[in-house]
């Protein structure tokens, strides 16, 4: 039995050994894997000023008759001074679209509001659309020479404004994530500089979305663009 006995308490011993250092090495990994668990979320700001490179301009204004046909005439007549208006100013024709007036009988439902003096009212409507946004500031000035021959174009409602838009989003991008990218590294390197931590690689990134607006609503030709990039970084002893 003692002969027998010596094999059994070495392998026994073996076993062991090799269960010790089994569980060393686990221990060791599950250090390692708790320190890459050691990271720093930051984000990062980008932001910059550019002009609106294309306009849309409604031009509305309204007539008022009591005669269908004059009503035409005189529509007509107004349409065609704007128009011609506006490639004095500098517009081509092709950047002009025009709509059907939409005519309103004041009288078609039967009731007749005694304060009416016109029974026809026609909404006019064009539209510029152009690439010449200097020229339609200038020329939003210059309207009011048609006001003095009589056509009251609308100017301060809401749906008559200009909407001012910048196409050239994709030429700023790349340089814009590149901003975002080193400020939210600088960010992150002051986090770790201030924990006694040194700053690993990026654990995970996300560019974050492009958001466009005016600057303020008296110039509403200048944009505003600004992304915000999230990065996650690991850190190190």
């Amino acid at each position: 039995m003692q002969k027998n006995s010596l094999p059994a308490f070495i392998l026994g011993a073996l076993i062991c050994l090799g269960l010790a250092l089994l569980g060393h090495s686990a221990a060791d990994a599950l250090l390692q894997m708790k320190a890459m668990e050691r990271t720093v979320t930051v984000k990062g700001l980008a932001e910059r000023e550019v002009k609106a490179d294309l306009a849309i301009w409604p031009i509305r204004f309204t007539q008022v008759d009591n005669d269908l046909a004059s009503l035409y005439d005189t529509v007509q007549q107004k349409t065609d001074r704007v128009v011609a208006f506006l490639k004095q100013e500098g517009f081509s024709e092709e950047e002009i679209s025009l709509t059907l007036p939409a005519i309103e009988d004041r009288q078609a439902q039967g009731y007749v509001d005694p304060n009416v003096k016109y029974r026809y009212a026609a909404r006019v409507s064009l539209s510029l659309y152009t690439n010449k946004v200097e020229l339609l500031l200038k020329s939003r000035k210059d309207m009011v020479n048609l006001v003095k021959e009589g056509i009251a174009v609308s100017g301060q409602d809401y749906d008559s404004k200009p909407e001012f838009i910048f196409s050239g989003l994709n030429e700023v991008k790349p340089a814009m994530v590149q901003q975002a990218t080193q400020n939210a590294r600088q960010v992150a390197e002051k986090f770790a500089k201030d924990s006694d931590s040194r700053l690993g690689k990026i654990k995970h990134a996300s560019q974050g979305q492009f958001a466009i607006s005016d600057r303020d609503s008296s110039t509403p030709q200048i944009k505003q663009i600004r992304i915000v990039s999230t990065l996650t970084y690991y850190l190190n002893d």
